[in-house]
């Protein structure tokens, strides 16, 4: 069995019966699994609120060949690789079941902060200059292209995991350990100086940006998901040509990259002249009650679980062959 694409207007129902049997993808064995159970139980909740046959599926306790008998389509509330990097994806399209959100392509290639770099500059997007760290001896090439402060980063890891702001060349090495202790892939970002902002994409639509302003150095795990002292502006203060400019950039980008349904692109406000630079996009953002899909959201107008509702209406998309 497997997945036929459409690429109609997104179909739309106002009752839950439609969905059938859902399942709620929730857990799984990355980094970010701490998160993905927050993200999954609030989903599930919400969709429950509303009349759907939602049920809990963690793969870390199931085998994912239980959800094609037992399930209509899935919710994918997993965060980092396995659940965000085009294999869960992937694997519910050869089970024939369709999913919410971005397809096996995209996923993939999203997950890689290089290659994201790489496709949205391509588009006319500006990105920070990067360099690859392969070993010590790129560390003195990266400063004199970048700068300090840089950002060194793992590649496809989600919510800042590994992530270092290095402010001296003498935290290189131990940043570049960090990054590396979780994955091989890793590389170093000038810091744009300026305001943080994000565009949550929901069916093909920008909802209104917010800028977050962190207690800490930089938006990191932390300041995400547990810290209490992390300012969110939505609406985000910009006026409305900058708010176009920035939901332009945030479609172009997400579009050029292959993603569907719905996501969160990233940008940094260049201090010196204004300008967005794009930074990455999440195929699966957080749905926590610290999370910024749903804060957007609420400032568009919908609550938590017609957020979730709309979420869901995208695995509509697919339908099994």
């Amino acid at each position: 069995m497997s997945l036929l694409i459409s690429d109609d207007v997104m179909p739309r129902t106002e009752d839950p019966r439609q969905f059938g049997r859902v399942a709620v993808l929730l857990g799984g064995d990355s980094v970010e699994r701490e998160i993905s159970l927050l993200s999954g139980g609030a989903v599930l909740a919400a969709l429950r609120r509303r009349g759907v046959d939602a049920h809990a599926f963690d793969p870390r306790e199931r085998p994912i060949g239980e959800i094609a008998t037992g399930f209509d389509r899935a919710w994918i509330a997993l965060h980092g690789p396995g659940g965000e990097d085009g294999l869960m994806q992937g694997a519910l399209e050869w089970l024939g079941v369709p999913y919410t959100g971005s397809g096996v392509l995209a996923s993939a290639l999203t997950m890689d902060k290089l290659k994201t770099k790489l496709v949205a500059a391509g588009v006319g997007c500006a990105v920070p200059p990067f360099a690859l760290l392969e070993k010590e001896a790129d560390f003195e090439r990266a400063l004199a292209a970048l700068g300090l402060p840089m950002m060194v980063k793992p590649a496809s890891q989600g919510s800042s995991v590994g992530i270092t702001k290095v402010k001296d060349a003498a935290d290189l090495p131990r940043a570049f350990a960090a990054a590396r202790a979780i994955e091989s892939l890793v590389f170093a970002e000038a810091f744009v100086g300026g305001g943080e902002y994000t565009v949550a994409l929901l069916q093909d639509r920008a909802l209104p940006s917010i800028r977050i302003e962190p207690a800490t150095e930089f938006y990191d795990y932390e300041a995400k998901y547990f810290r209490d002292d992390t300012v969110y502006r939505c609406p985000s203060g910009l006026d409305a040509g900058e708010e176009a400019d920035l939901a332009a950039a945030a479609l172009a980008a997400f579009r050029a990259t292959g993603c569907q349904g719905w996501g969160r692109a990233d940008f940094m406000r260049d201090a010196r002249d204004g300008r967005f630079t794009f930074i990455e996009i999440n195929t699966t953002p957080g749905m926590t009650d610290h999370s910024l899909v749903p804060m957007a959201a609420r400032r568009a107008g919908l609550d938590f679980a017609d957020l979730a509702w709309q979420v869901l209406e995208t695995s509509f998309a697919r339908r099994r062959k």
